[in-house]
């Protein structure tokens, strides 16, 4: 298991060579990578802002990951999450999910991102046209969690 948050950028395929290398017991791996978007609902955005509180943040992620580990049979995970500001393009989080098998590891990734979408501990900012907004949360985001329950 790993949690990791960060400010700089990640990359793909090297977090994902060092979470698998030497592991054989590993049939099925499912990652997903999220990005900055230029729109969001009816604005622009420039940017987006992420803050967090050092050590709270990567004590709920450590949590949620842990949690995945109990309801699914996964052998390796990873979660990256950026803060900071960062443009549309950018990468935001990623997730790695791996197991014996494929069911497992897509059940699993996507049980992560709907808890990290509900649950992590970040604060959000866009930079739009008329100055910056927070972010609220999403009912569908708080749906897509309520199904884990």
């Amino acid at each position: 298991m790993s949690v990791r948050v960060q400010r700089d950028d990640f990359d793909v395929s090297r977090e994902m060579d060092a979470l698998l290398t030497g592991r054989k017991d590993i049939g099925g791996v499912v990652s997903f990578t999220g990005l900055v978007r230029d729109f969001s609902d009816d604005r622009n955005v420039g940017a987006l802002t992420l803050e967090h509180y050092p050590g709270m943040t990567e004590k709920a992620l450590a949590a949620i990951e842990a949690e995945a580990h109990e309801r699914f049979d996964i052998q390796a995970s990873l979660i990256v999450h950026r803060f900071g500001r960062m443009e549309p393009g950018e990468r935001i989080v990623l997730v790695i999910a791996a197991s014996a098998h494929r069911g497992e590891a897509f059940r699993a990734a996507e049980f992560l991102m709907d808890w990290l979408k509900t649950k992590a501990p970040f604060w959000k900012s866009e930079d739009t046209p008329d100055g910056p907004k927070w972010v609220e949360s999403r009912a569908t985001d708080d749906t897509a969690t309520e199904r884990w329950s």
